[in-house]
């Protein structure tokens, strides 16, 4: 049996996960050897610059790079798919923990620098699940991202709504991971390998012989991503979680936990049950329509039942169970001939969905200290209080809902206009019209804040990283909307779906 080894120099190819891990315990020792009466707050900062020379070593050194280089035989790869997805990741949490600085306290969130060194392992298991080539290193991530999740969601320890969310999130956490690892097991059982492109060869070749086991292991799996991405009918535990968590955990569910789930479904799903041996097979169509038919109920579901929520938090979490069901539309409707930009599509309106959740979650964050209020009556008069913030506000509620100008529109458009191409109606349908039941709970916003006052409301306190967070995300929606051929170009240019999406052996 050959011996695969690390060399040193591998060493350099993981620089930024490295970057992440030297940062994290920095911090963690920092936190612990400084006076209890020091406050934590400028370990924030601290937890900025170890994410900004992550995402830099990326930028220099694995983007845009002529070859995909790979360790221990495609357990670890760094091609342009993983660095796009890591970018992604490492954006959206660098935003939280800004927002976060001045905001996050001691009365709220006990042990505030457990609060920023433990975001670092999160992302960084989220790093490795976008990289992972082989079952086991994906799985180490997936349980390094959700065990700090769990901590994370469970910070208020005095909180019971926290307290009931975490429970929650542990157990159903749990059991998804046991999902998605039972699938695992019949992956390997069929093959005898744990390696992406070894275990589509032998899929390619199994005939009828496996195809009752193979099923079975498409179905555990995408109910276990399912959860991670909080999709319907997955989706139970998300509106109690991101009610109870702290907001920034709340929005690092959403958008960071929710992105490192994409990208391993995007490797999966293209690697082993759409790969290009499996292609033109029925089983392949059946894949494919699942996933639809997953979108489609995300789409129905979370809009509809949105329509009934007055706790922002709670809408936003159906929110992002609608918006799981657009991402997963360019993940089902596969890569043909005439429509090949499924990864441009996908990626621009990730970044775009980030934006204008992060700018949102920073919104209530001041609503928060300010009033503490969650409901949505908290923007009752907003404009007569706040004409500039109002202003954000609405921006950012324009592009969540989809309206021309916004990279929010432009997202929808190009993913709709994918579905059409490649003849996919009734899915091209179910987007259209969960869109337009979307934009009467997201008006509601702006109803409250226009046409509704509320003379005795507290004046507003932001805190100037939230105020930057809330206008960068705000202004970077109408900018993605103002350009968004200019990215998807840029993407399409450095992403080569044979070298950095499939994997072969």
């Amino acid at each position: 049996m050959e011996l695969i080894r690390l060399e040193v120099q591998d060493l350099g190819l993981l620089a930024p996960e490295l970057t992440i891990v030297i940062a994290a315990i920095i911090l963690s020792l920092l936190d612990l050897l400084l006076p209890r009466q020091v406050s934590r707050s400028w370990l924030g900062w601290l937890s900025l610059v170890g994410i900004a020379v992550s995402a830099l070593f990326i930028v220099l050194y694995q983007l845009n790079i002529d070859e995909p280089k790979q360790l221990l035989m495609n357990s670890y790869r760094i091609d342009d798919f993983a660095s796009i997805m890591k970018l992604v990741l490492l954006t959206g949490v660098g935003l939280i923990t800004f927002m976060s600085i001045g905001s996050v306290n001691e009365e709220e969130t006990p042990h505030v620098g457990e609060y920023y060194y433990l975001l670092l392992p999160a992302v960084l298991g989220g790093m490795i699940m976008a990289s992972s080539g082989e079952l086991i290193t994906l799985f180490v991530g997936l349980e390094l991202l959700s065990i700090t999740s769990y901590i994370l969601v469970a910070m208020r320890k005095k909180d019971p709504r926290s307290n009931e969310g975490a429970f929650k999130y542990v157990v159903l956490g749990g059991i998804s991971s046991a999902i998605i690892l039972y699938g695992m097991s019949f992956l390997y059982g069929m093959t005898g390998s744990t390696v992406l492109p070894e275990i589509s060869a032998v899929l390619e070749g199994s005939g009828e012989a496996m195809l009752p086991m193979i099923y079975l292991s498409f179905f555990l799996m995408l109910a276990g991503f399912g959860f991670k991405v909080a999709a319907s009918p997955f989706h139970m535990y998300a509106p109690d979680v991101y009610q109870g968590a702290p907001t920034p955990i709340t929005a690092f569910l959403a958008v960071v936990s929710k992105a490192a789930a994409f990208a391993i479904l995007f490797r999966v799903m293209y690697n082993i049950f759409a790969s290009p041996g499996i292609m033109g097979t029925p089983q392949h169509g059946d894949f494919l329509t699942a996933m639809m038919v997953v979108a489609a109920a995300a789409m129905i579901t979370g809009n509809f039942i949105a329509l009934r929520q007055t706790n922002l938090k709670r809408l936003l979490a159906y929110s992002g169970i609608a918006n799981s069901g657009y991402l997963l539309v360019p993940i089902a409707v596969q890569f043909t001939i005439v429509h090949f930009s499924n990864f441009a599509e996908f990626t621009y309106y990730l970044i775009a969905y980030m934006l204008m959740n992060i700018g949102m979650f920073a919104v209530l964050m001041i609503l928060e200290r300010s009033t503490g209020e969650e409901e949505l009556r908290g923007f009752a008069g907003l404009y007569y209080r706040a004409p500039a913030m109002s202003v954000a506000v609405m921006l950012l509620v324009l592009s969540l809902a989809g309206l021309p100008v916004t990279a929010g529109f432009f997202g929808k458009l190009y993913i709709l206009l994918g579905t059409m191409q490649t003849q996919h109606y009734w899915l091209g349908a179910v987007m259209i019209l969960t869109s337009v039941v979307s934009f009467y709970y997201y008006f509601g916003i702006i109803r409250q804040m226009f046409m509704r006052s509320d003379d005795e409301s507290a004046p507003l306190r932001p805190t100037l990283p939230l105020t930057i967070t809330m206008w960068l995300c705000a202004i970077g929606g109408v900018a993605l909307g103002l350009y968004p051929q200019g990215i998807l170009a840029y993407i399409e240019r450095i992403f080569s779906l044979t070298q950095d999406l499939f994997i072969f052996g």
